[in-house]
């Protein structure tokens, strides 16, 4: 087994697909890829790399850290009770365990993830 690990960010194998949760969907109709690559530390950390189409759904971590790394597109994200950032192509950003708020994809968006928890 080896510990480097590169992240495809355009995958040729078939994404997970999915659709927002009811109670998470706020407006749209987005849809969601994952394309999972990596799982370590006993399934508490997972890499890869997940799409949505526009719409705008409630984002909750409860105990998980998330790291993101944008690739293509462009998302809003309001924290409840903060003010709305933008991130596009090259940004990079942390959800913290315990973030709540409003995620809003502007621009279909693909991103690397490192979730944690």
């Amino acid at each position: 087994m080896s510990l480097l690990k590169t992240v495809d960010t355009d995958p040729i194998f078939s994404p997970r697909e999915s659709k927002a949760l009811p109670e998470r969907l706020i407006a749209g109709n987005p849809a969601f890829k994952t394309w999972a690559q990596d799982v370590a530390k006993d399934d508490l950390v997972h890499t890869g790399v997940w799409e949505a189409t526009p719409g705008e759904t409630r984002s909750i971590k409860g105990d998980t850290f998330e790291f993101c790394h944008i690739l293509s597109g462009v998302v809003e994200i309001t924290p409840d009770a903060g003010e709305a950032m933008t991130y596009r192509a090259g940004d990079s950003f942390v959800m913290k365990p315990g973030f709540t708020g409003v995620w809003k994809t502007i621009e279909t968006v693909r991103k690397i993830y490192v979730t944690v928890g």
